[in-house]
């Protein structure tokens, strides 16, 4: 899991939305279609594409990730597969306003359940803040994948602290 890759998402997710583009495009790799994926869920992102260098068409703009051209990824391929990702806005303002990672390459932030019921009720826990404000959300990659804090707390399993949403 590269730390570094994930850190560009967040900040070209962030950079994105503060320049209100409805439609930016991200490299794939599994790690960034799990926590986009997440975002759509908690719903930060309206749409999720798999496509080439060049934006797919608007019908195809799906809420499921898929391959307008039919190709399967392959190894000659596969540096120009791009993931479109569809921003969302409510009122002429971003629905996600602030990204950024909690666990750097660095300092990987490890919790158990315990430590995540707490930052979940808003108490700082280690490195931690708290969730404080309404709309916010933490994300935590689990065996299970990565998941929003609140949910694994619900399904009881811990993880590394990856980034923070606002």
């Amino acid at each position: 899991m590269s730390l570094v890759n994930l850190s560009h998402l967040c900040s070209h997710l962030q950079n994105a939305s503060k320049a209100r583009l409805g439609l930016t495009s991200l490299p794939h790799s599994n790690l960034h279609l799990s926590l986009l994926h997440s975002l759509q869920r908690s719903g930060f992102l309206s749409t999720i594409t798999l496509g080439g260098p060049t934006p797919p068409p608007p019908s195809l703009l799906l809420s499921h990730p898929r391959d307008p051209a039919g190709s399967a990824i392959t190894q000659t391929n596969r540096a120009t597969r791009r993931l479109w990702v569809g921003l969302k806005y409510w009122n002429n303002e971003p629905v996600l306003s602030k990204m950024g990672m909690v666990s750097k390459p660095t300092r990987r932030i490890w919790m158990g359940v315990e430590e995540l019921r707490d930052v979940a009720k808003g108490v700082r826990s280690g490195y931690v803040e708290g969730l404080r404000g309404v709309g916010e959300c933490l994300f935590v990659s689990t065996d299970r994948g990565i998941m929003e804090v609140r949910e694994c707390v619900e399904r009881g399993v811990g993880g590394m602290v990856l980034c923070r949403v606002l």
